[in-house]
């Protein structure tokens, strides 16, 4: 049994409804509470569920920023951000209005709660909220206008996924024009079901790409130590280690070899924290091609044809195309606190 509050709204998960009930009894012999049946909406998530999986977006949220914004009329866009486009602090003149510019990028940052495909964009208009430029409002816009192609969108986590952890770990070296510092980019999988992604810059200068994807690599074998703890306190056993997918040869080869490089000394404790959880079985190394890299998403900007290819990969759809006519049921259920 699982059960979330918030303020006064509660979210009960288990895997049996009559548990449910009981619980729901009690709670509400001890305090008066109403219950609201199956969960569709909660604090702009909506969640559905049939027999296939269970699907989670933002779409009326989604909607509610395009009409804010002036733009539900807008032409739509394929994907969030132009490939060859490097957004710098004065790269042109300054934003009108940097209020509302800020307010946008804060209400697409709570966006990206069930959009993976807008974290990168999201986290490079973020770097800007000093000081906005109109370079930075017209990327903003374009992000937007694929927000208008696709408001639907979001997770979708199949019922029948194994339960493998499986993490994808990638850095896109001195990404950022003005420091110079890397993005870190992860995704994390349950089988076939995206549970946590991040794209961030790093926080010290990589003199080297080798040093900057196992940066990466540290702060994705973080991650899957945090989940292994919390798949023990829903009682789900993962005893086998976790499939880590890199595409860089010289960051596998620093994480396996004990021997201390002159390349390696600037990053001494990431390369204990890797060795380490290697040696404890915890994750397992895979060299992977950088064209089935699919954590590239979350450190640079891609074409139309990588990016939904990647889309695919991950699982991002919009249940509104692909499975408009299924039949669809709620898999959770809420109650609030009168």
């Amino acid at each position: 049994m699982a059960l979330i509050v918030y303020v006064d709204d509660v979210l009960l998960a288990s895997n049996s409804l009559q548990d449910i009930d009981l619980l729901k009894k009690f709670l509400d012999d001890q305090f008066t509470i109403k219950d609201l049946g199956p969960l569709k909406y909660f604090l702009g998530l909506e969640v559905a569920r049939s027999h296939t999986g269970i699907s989670l977006c933002q779409r009326k949220y989604a909607l509610d920023i395009l009409q804010d914004t002036g733009l539900i009329g807008s032409k739509p866009a394929a994907f969030p951000m132009e490939s060859n486009l490097k957004l710098t602090i004065d790269d042109s003149e300054p934003y009108e209005d940097p209020s509302a510019y800020r307010k946008l990028v804060g209400r697409l940052l709570y966006l990206t709660i069930t959009r993976p495909d807008l974290a990168y964009s999201v986290q490079v208009l973020s770097q800007f909220l000093a000081k906005p430029t109109v370079n930075h409002h017209k990327a903003a816009v374009r992000v937007l206008r694929y927000l208008k192609a696709t408001p639907g969108q979001g997770l979708f986590f199949p019922s029948t996924s194994e339960l493998q952890l499986k993490a994808f770990s990638d850095s896109d070296w001195a990404g950022c024009i003005d420091s110079k510092k890397s993005i870190t980019g992860f995704a994390v999988f349950l089988g076939n079901s995206l549970i946590s992604w991040k794209s961030k810059k790093q926080a010290t200068i990589s003199r080297s790409s080798a040093e900057a994807e196992y940066r990466a690599l540290a702060t994705t074998t973080c991650e899957i130590q945090w989940l292994i703890y919390a798949l023990q306190d829903l009682q789900i056993d993962h005893s086998q280690p976790t499939l880590l997918y890199t595409d860089s040869k010289s960051a596998m080869a620093i994480a396996t070899n004990p021997v201390q490089h002159e390349r390696t000394k600037h990053i001494q404790i990431d390369c204990h924290l890797v060795r380490e959880k290697l040696q404890e079985k915890l994750i397992k190394l895979f060299y992977i091609p950088s064209r089935l890299q699919l954590a590239d998403i979350l450190t640079k900007p891609l074409g139309s044809l990588p990016f939904h290819h990647v889309l695919r990969k991950m699982n991002i759809l919009n249940i509104h195309v692909h499975l408009e006519g299924g039949c669809w049921s709620l898999a959770l259920h809420m109650i609030i606190w009168n």
